[in-house]
């Protein structure tokens, strides 16, 4: 279980990567900001990331 979890934090840290070098600056809350806003846990760092993802599309979709 342990191992899946880390895995989890590894996946989502290359998709934190990726959204902060591709996306708008401000879209994704820092990982500091993340546990306050959300939570500790890696489904909270999926939410805000998935936030960010939808932002930055509706920003270049004129929204």
């Amino acid at each position: 279980m342990e191992a899946n979890i880390q895995n989890a934090w590894a996946a989502l840290r290359l998709i934190r990567m990726a959204i902060e070098e591709t996306c708008p600056a401000g879209v994704l809350p820092s990982e500091e900001a993340v546990l306050m806003l959300y939570g500790p846990e890696p489904i909270h760092e999926g939410e805000a990331l998935a936030k960010a993802i939808i932002e930055t599309v509706e920003k270049l979709a004129g929204g």
